[in-house]
């Protein structure tokens, strides 16, 4: 019995003392409007910022690599997002990244869908049914 204890030890040791890895990204990115853009070293004279067009909403999980929504692996929940005048939205925007100071970051491809990106219609259709069935039993009632 203990010769067996001995042998599985260091297994178990093994299994149990494996460190989890944080996810490692090619790229620092920020995600808008369904679309993900990669953020350059390129900055943008203030004279190009456009208006305000949103903002980091939330962060990519480091194990998995998932996301959703307005979402950025480098920038803090908060930094915001600018057009860039003369260049649409859909080539590229301004990302905040101090006081005064953008950089631009360029279209990458569309971002994955996520069941969180659903959240907003699916409420938005409870909201609507229940106003509905709210509607019909005062119209029935008032009869």
């Amino acid at each position: 019995m203990m010769k067996r204890t001995l042998l599985l030890f260091p297994f178990v040791l093994i299994i149990f003392a494996a460190s989890a890895q944080a996810l490692s990204w090619a790229y620092p990115f920020v995600v808008w409007d369904g679309n993900v853009y990669e953020v350059t070293d390129e900055n943008v004279p203030e004279s190009l910022i456009g208006e305000n067009i949103g903002e980091v909403e939330t962060s990519p999980d480091d194990m998995t690599g998932k996301y959703y929504g307005n979402a950025s692996n480098e920038y803090q929940i908060g930094t915001n997002y600018f057009e860039i005048k003369d260049l649409p939205t859909d080539e590229g925007i301004a990302v905040e990244i101090a006081d005064n100071e953008w950089r631009k970051a360029v279209f990458a491809h569309e971002a994955p869908s996520h069941w969180m990106d659903l959240v907003p219609y699916v409420l938005l259709t409870l909201l609507l049914l229940a106003a509905a069935i709210a509607i019909a039993f005062y119209l029935k009632k008032r009869k």
